[in-house]
């Protein structure tokens, strides 16, 4: 289950958090973007205590999107101690997404 939080800076979000975030970068037209919504829940079922999931809609937040350098959808960038450590562009199926996250949590 996603939870939706307000903070003031994407960069807050990031240093107040307590366990690596996993940032979707996506768009509400992009197809394969809709399909990482369901994928991202069992994701977070099984990582719930180990991994935070944000979504961050491209449209909105243009300039996230360039300062991250964000030309596929869906791309998802796992973030640790506020700094990007691995970046996914594409659907990953569960099984493989989780496989690829535990080496990095």
């Amino acid at each position: 289950m996603t939870t939706k939080k307000q903070f003031n800076s994407f960069d807050e979000m990031l240093s107040d958090s307590d366990v690596p975030v996993l940032v979707d970068f996506y768009a509400e037209w992009c197809g394969p973007c809709q399909m990482m919504g369901p994928i991202l829940e069992q994701v977070n079922t099984q990582l719930k205590d180990r991994l935070r999931i944000v979504k961050i809609d491209t449209e909105k937040y243009t300039e996230l999107a360039s300062q991250y350098e964000i030309y596929a959808l869906p791309t998802l960038v796992l973030f640790k101690q506020g700094q990007p450590v691995d970046r996914i562009e594409g659907v990953l199926q569960t099984p493989q997404l989780v496989q690829r996250l535990q080496g990095l949590l």
